[in-house]
């Protein structure tokens, strides 16, 4: 009996982890005389689990902890700014390594809302560059093949392309995933070679990218792109 009910304890208090919503943190990012600052990478634990602030100068964070401090990657420098209880944060980069940061009401405001983008996370798979080269292929989209559960790609044996199907949404007329390189979406991965490769996320829930990451998305890291 005992072990019925810690199992039934244990199970409850899973169910409640997993039933908590992400908690938003906003930003907005500005240099010395309050231009918005676009494209730097923004993180707490891991540079490769980012936001990136937006053309005005935002970006999103979620379950950002009080006593975490914030990664800022910007112009080949990291900037770090300690969180410090704050539930959002207007950040201003000035001369010789100075940060000015304060809490903004107005992005507390925003919510969930305020950037369309948050951070690269949500992820269902990634697979190495090494772990691709292990399997004899030399294209990315071969060497997937088998790896990842539910992935199902099939060649054309007459032009040699590919029909990818991440979700598993085999009726739909058009089963393309995105292809994203270095943060950047492109028609086509068969021109990058598995050497090249740092990783390979292949992502499900690609909501991030709003509709048009419906299908899926498959994100590829290069290896020259870690050295920024």
């Amino acid at each position: 009996m005992k072990s019925i009910w810690a199992t039934l304890v244990l199970l409850f208090v899973a169910v409640g982890a997993c039933g908590q919503e992400a908690v938003p943190f906003n930003g907005l990012l500005l240099d010395a005389v309050g231009k918005p600052i676009r494209r730097a990478r923004i993180y707490v634990a891991h540079p490769d689990k980012y936001a990136q602030s937006d053309k005005q100068g935002r970006f999103g964070l979620t379950n950002v902890q009080p006593d975490d401090t914030l990664k800022v990657r910007y112009n080949k420098q990291t900037y770090y700014i300690p969180v410090a209880g704050r539930r959002s944060m207007q950040i201003r980069i000035l001369e010789d390594m100075q940060v000015e940061s304060h809490e903004s009401s107005k992005l507390l405001d925003y919510g969930f809302h305020y950037v369309k983008q948050r951070e690269y996370a949500g992820y269902n798979s990634q697979i190495t560059g090494e772990e691709l080269m292990r399997t004899g292929c030399t294209d990315i989209l071969s060497a997937l093949t088998g790896l990842i559960p539910g992935l199902n790609i099939v060649e054309n044996p007459v032009d040699g392309t590919y029909t990818v199907d991440i979700r598993g949404n085999g009726q739909a007329a058009d089963l393309t995933p995105l292809y994203i390189v270095d943060e950047v979406q492109v028609a086509s991965i068969d021109h990058i070679h598995l050497n090249q490769v740092a990783y390979v996320i292949v992502m499900k829930d690609a909501t991030i990218y709003g509709v048009r990451g419906g299908n899926g998305a498959i994100v590829v890291r290069l290896k020259s792109a870690q050295t920024l």
